[in-house]
């Protein structure tokens, strides 16, 4: 990354570094012959008042804390009486070097020499230079109060030396800081930064709707908490999403459920429109017809009345089916389940469109030994059976056989409705329970069909959960459907 954080910090950090030691270099060559300069005053003062004290209290040349004071400060000192020769003390140094160097003073013949760095009633102090020896000192000298001239002297020379090592010194301790610095800066850098990374990486998958993601680095830092946030925020994104997605879908499934009612609404006007047209024609013209005595004669009126009479029952048997699949297909009718026997419901259907039958010239064979309790609607499973029935009667044709069978399947049972005839064309097979859809529509006008008892047949066998269908034989057509049982054939009392 161009501009990583963890570069930007390392850069940062090292130049920090750099900068401190550059400035440690600069103090030293600058000001620290000067700090060694005041720091020499300052000792060269302390001697002066201590010693002082001292010969207040008369015991100066016996006092170990003045040696150990000089040792430790590298200074010589020479105490004379005013004007005389005698020397009053003495401590390291050569002494006839410091007591030329004390009358020169005295006498004014060095105050020309060396810088002065200070001056008071008591005292100067000032930066000479020895030049046989080529030694720079810090001298100070002046007056006790009880008479007494003192000089105390120091050498500088070392103050150089020492500046000189304490910046090669600086130089290499710098450089292993340096070194040690970028590693260390590059680790806390990479500290910093890896957690930053995996909240970037975290964020752009979240952004691509992968909540699967979640923040591992732990902590208990800003960023820990920054990336358990993330996480919070993961879960509660992927929670919201999902709610999102259910509710578009649920509101997908509202949106086609309207257009499905819509189109079933206008499927279903132009359907009953086009199925009413006919009989509502055939009554509004034999009407008409009786009504101007077009046909004098009893038994013309009395074909005429039966028309109408046969086209009004067609319609009112439309009607009826129309409400009872509307009542089916939006769930307002409910199901109640009971245990019921269903070959005994068979036999009484049968019975019931004996005459059917036999208008039909057909036979009919019910095959089932002994009763077959089943769980399902009793009035439901009725209709089912009546309106298979009533297809088979009405296309029976060849033998003109109807065969109604009971077969066991496990858990359930097969109920099949068979009747010789021609099979139905392959390409109308899955259209066979849409409403109004009709193969032979000029057979089916013939007794009265309209297309509707094979889609009652699918919403009863939906709300039963049950499968259903149809199948094609050289010699005819058998429609199913199946139903639960406790046990397959169950014998009276067993």
């Amino acid at each position: 990354m161009k501009h990583s954080i963890k570069k930007q910090m390392t850069i940062g950090f090292i130049s920090l570094i750099v900068l401190i030691l550059g400035m440690m270099f600069v103090v030293y060559s600058k000001f620290l012959d000067g700090y060694y300069l005041i720091h020499k005053e300052t000792d060269l003062i302390e001697v002066h008042e201590m010693v002082g004290d001292l010969i207040v209290n008369g015991n100066v040349m016996d006092n170990d804390k003045v040696w150990k004071e000089m040792e430790q400060t590298n200074i010589s000192m020479l105490i004379m009486e005013q004007f005389g020769d005698r020397t009053v003390f003495t401590i390291r140094g050569d002494k006839d070097q410091l007591m030329g160097q004390l009358k020169g003073y005295l006498f004014n013949r060095n105050q020309q020499q060396g810088e002065l760095l200070k001056s008071t009633d008591a005292y100067e102090i000032r930066k000479t230079r020895d030049m046989g020896a080529g030694i720079d000192y810090l001298e100070m000298w002046g007056t006790y109060p009880d008479g007494e001239v003192f000089i105390l002297r120091t050498p500088l020379d070392s103050i150089g030396e020492s500046t000189t090592l304490a910046n090669k010194f600086l130089v290499y301790i710098g450089a292993m800081t340096i070194v040690l610095g970028c590693f260390l800066v590059w680790l806390f850098a990479r500290k910093i930064t890896e957690p930053i990374t995996e909240l970037a990486v975290l964020s752009k998958r979240m952004s691509e709707l992968d909540f699967e993601a979640r923040y591992t680095g732990g902590g208990d830092n800003e960023i820990g908490v920054l990336g358990e946030n993330f996480n919070i925020m993961s879960e509660q994104l992927e929670k919201t999403i999902s709610e999102l997605k259910s509710a578009n879908n649920e509101l997908q499934k509202d949106i086609e459920q309207k257009e499905k009612i819509e189109d079933m609404r206008n499927e279903f006007l132009g359907n009953v429109s086009h199925e009413l047209k006919t009989p509502i024609a055939l009554i509004q013209g034999y009407a008409e017809g009786l009504k101007e005595g077009i046909s004098e004669d009893p038994e013309s009126r009395e074909f005429y009345c039966d028309v109408i009479i046969d086209e009004a029952a067609k319609m009112n048997q439309m009607v009826r089916n129309l409400l009872t699949l509307n009542q089916l297909e939006f769930g307002s009718n409910e199901v109640e389940f009971t245990r019921f026997d269903v070959a005994k419901l068979i036999e009484g259907v049968i019975h019931s469109c004996d005459i059917l039958i036999q208008q039909a010239e057909a036979r009919a064979e019910f095959i089932c030994t002994g009763p077959v309790y089943v769980w399902a609607d009793e009035f439901k499973t009725e209709q089912v059976i009546r309106n298979y029935l009533t297809n088979a009667i009405h296309h029976v044709d060849y033998e003109r056989r109807i065969e109604i069978r009971i077969s066991p399947q496990g858990s359930t049972v097969r109920i099949t409705v068979f009747n010789s005839g021609n099979p139905i064309p392959q390409e109308d097979l899955k259209k066979l329970w849409d409403k109004f859809y009709k193969v032979d529509k000029a057979h089916t006008r013939e007794y009265g069909g309209n297309g509707i008892g094979l889609s009652i047949v699918k919403a009863i066998m939906e709300s039963f959960h049950q499968k259903y269908g149809v199948r094609n034989f050289d010699n005819g057509v058998e429609f199913w459907f199946e139903l639960d049982c406790e046990s397959a054939l169950q014998e009276t009392g067993n």
